[in-house]
């Protein structure tokens, strides 16, 4: 039977330490993850390895510009787990070679529907990734401790951290380019953030390759990036205390783009219905178990916000790998390995 928690690992201290610590922990599952990059990208898009790999030594320059801390993390990681820093890139541009990177669910409440701060997802991609998934607990000098739910070799994914910031993130098909600041980057950087200003500020300085979608819960309140390569859109809803979305732009300013792409794995039914879940008992105060019920949801299955394999064309094979809550006021997330329908949430501390 496989387990129902995640490896958990934790490092400290200067990046490159971090990253050889990293290295040392996650060794065979990174290895394992850099071997199969190629083969799980050409399972939705055909590239060739020479071509990826060029991309991936490319956005080195951009990752160094932006932040030269994390590649030097990455070298630390690349060095101990006998990898090169290319391959790491790899896996860190892999969005950038296809057209999504996963298609999700995501939510964000607080007041004044719920007192406490959640954020949380179904995270549905490849299930393959499983085996290379961990909980990585990072701990640098002068900057806030997180905690993130990633695949093994990424420098960032989702998460939270000891500031009050909460992530969740989402495919956002819109127009892209081949090079610029690899995402998982940014996402890295605003787990260094302690604010909404800081996070928003924090991607719009990187020089973006592709669009994504990123949903914070933040001391500010509920918050949602849309990311463009050209702007940061942000949707709050203060009245609500509610932020939902999926996998399709809706920023006035944006919406006009949903017509040029197609829709990815049914993103406005699962739209339509998140927003009826979370709103079906009135003001209500809303409880982690009506998270988790909403996250558990099968209407339309298999094509639902708890998502199986399928026939659908192209991404039939996703579904929700893993289902995250996160509570970043009480340095915990929530976690199922494998849909959320049967298998059970577990507790993850940032201690």
């Amino acid at each position: 039977m496989k387990a129902t928690r995640y490896p958990e690992i934790s490092v400290s201290g200067t990046p490159r330490e971090m990253g050889r610590q990293i290295g040392e922990a996650a060794r065979d599952a990174l290895r394992g993850f850099c071997a199969v990059a190629m083969e799980r990208v050409n399972m939705t898009v055909r590239i060739d390895r020479p071509a990826a790999m060029d991309v991936a030594a490319k956005s080195i320059s951009f990752a160094e510009s932006y932040a030269p801390q994390m590649v030097e993390e990455l070298r630390g990681t690349a060095e101990a787990a006998g990898v090169t820093l290319e391959e790491l890139m790899l896996l860190q541009v892999r969005n950038q070679l296809r057209s999504v990177d996963a298609g999700c669910t995501s939510l964000s409440v607080g007041p004044p529907r719920s007192p406490q701060r959640w954020v949380a997802q179904n995270w549905d991609n490849d299930p393959a990734l499983d085996e290379f998934t961990i909980v990585l607990t990072r701990k640098p000098i002068g900057k806030p401790a997180s905690t993130t739910l990633t695949q093994a070799g990424l420098i960032g994914y989702i998460g939270f951290n000891d500031a009050g910031i909460g992530m969740c993130l989402n495919s956002l098909p819109a127009p892209s380019r081949p090079l610029g600041v690899p995402h998982y980057f940014m996402v890295r950087e605003i787990l260094e953030c302690r604010s909404l200003d800081e996070s928003v500020q924090a991607v719009n300085r990187a020089e973006r390759a592709i669009p994504a979608n990123i949903m914070l819960t933040t001391p500010q309140g509920p918050a949602d990036l849309e990311v463009t390569i050209e702007a940061v859109h942000v949707l709050t809803d203060p009245q609500s205390g509610i932020v939902t979305h999926t996998n399709h732009c809706k920023h006035p300013a944006l919406t006009a783009i949903n017509p040029q792409f197609s829709e990815l794995i049914q993103s406005h039914d699962r739209q339509c219905r998140i927003d009826e879940l979370l709103t079906m008992n009135g003001d209500a105060p809303l409880t982690i178990a009506d998270l988790q019920t909403a996250l558990r949801n099968h209407v339309e299955h298999p094509r639902s916000i708890c998502r199986h394999a399928n026939d659908d064309p192209g991404f039939g094979f996703w579904q929700t790998v893993f289902s995250v809550i996160i509570e970043p006021e009480a340095r915990a997330m929530h976690v199922t390995r494998g849909t959320p329908c049967d298998h059970p949430y577990e507790k993850y501390m940032l201690l």
